[in-house]
């Protein structure tokens, strides 16, 4: 079972191609908080990345930075260089067409791909979420697929073909994986206590696995115990101090997440609903979900249709 890959589903989490850069001479953009995460990849050139509260980074060829949360940032020329608000209006256009954001006056030297990512707000295990407000891998990473694919991006991005967008779109979704997967191998301290180092960990990640594989199952402590060969003790004790949360909750937050998308998304009965995430009883789903939610299922499914059908950024 690749829990990662699952989870993403779950959530919902799915690229979408930003406004390209161009820039030269002395340049500055901000942008207050957006929605989803923030991604960039520097192509050509360099850039200085500033968060409030931490120094500015210089962003190098190849260099990949994600902002999971969505942060207030600016992208200048320089350390000190004046930064103006973002045109979000011309940003919208140039990706939709396909064009270019130019800044500055000079002669441009430095390109830059941006990108976001949106998941699903009803879901409550958000594996971006979970990261650092900045990650930010540089180019000289060892060597991985990473620096492949950026290469390739930059490839596409200097000499566009048919489907150009298509491939553009589809790459940065392949980046996102890359870049969790590089992130957590060179920073295990930091990725410790976060959802992604929670499967990091040998036996607790393996518990996760067969929960996600099937979580309808009458799952107990004991029974997943002796599935990965360990003692009951052992397990909830590992589970609990990796994870931070019982074994249980983590099953019943899983569960309410995928019953809360089916509510949302189908017309499925209650009961069809309850027994798809291991619930006999409607009565005792019904409760949980409540507990959860703060919602009976029937309320949450006619109130996450309207917030659904709420344009991103209304009222």
């Amino acid at each position: 079972m690749d829990v990662l890959a699952d989870a993403l589903e779950v959530a919902g989490v799915r690229g979408v191609l930003g406004a390209r850069i161009a820039a030269g001479g002395t340049w500055g953009i901000s942008w207050s908080r957006i929605g989803g995460a923030g991604f960039y990849a520097v192509t050509a050139g360099t850039a200085w990345l500033g968060v409030p509260g931490r120094p500015p980074a210089q962003l190098m060829p190849g260099d990949v930075v994600l902002l999971p949360t969505g942060t207030e940032h600016t992208l200048t020329s320089a350390p000190d260089a004046p930064a103006d608000t973002c045109d979000c209006d011309a940003a919208e256009r140039a990706r939709a067409d396909g064009g270019v954001l130019r800044f500055g006056t000079g002669e441009v030297q430095t390109h830059i791909l941006s990108a976001s990512y949106e998941y699903d707000p009803a879901v409550s295990t958000q594996v971006l979420a979970s990261l650092p407000e900045v990650v930010h891998i540089r180019a000289d990473n060892g060597g991985s697929c990473l620096d492949d694919t950026v290469r390739l991006l930059a490839r596409e991005l200097a000499r566009p073909q048919l489907a150009t967008a298509v491939v553009l779109s589809r790459l940065v979704d392949i980046l996102l994986v890359q870049l969790l997967r590089v992130w957590v191998a060179r920073n295990p301290a930091g990725a410790r206590g976060s959802w992604l180092g929670v499967l990091c960990d040998p036996l607790v990640g393996a518990a996760i696995a067969k929960l996600h594989e099937d979580p309808a199952r009458a799952w107990t402590i004991d029974l997943l115990a002796a599935e990965l060969a360990v003692s009951r003790t052992t397990l909830a004790r590992r589970f609990r101090t990796v994870a931070g949360e019982s074994f249980g909750s983590y099953l019943t937050r899983l569960r309410m997440d995928l019953a809360a998308v089916r509510l949302r998304d189908t017309d499925d009965a209650l009961e069809a609903v309850a027994r798809s995430v291991g619930y006999t009883s409607v009565y005792a789903f019904s409760r949980a979900f409540r507990r959860d939610r703060g919602h009976a299922p029937g309320g949450y499914r006619r109130s996450a249709r309207v917030w659904k059908a709420v344009p991103s950024g209304a009222g």
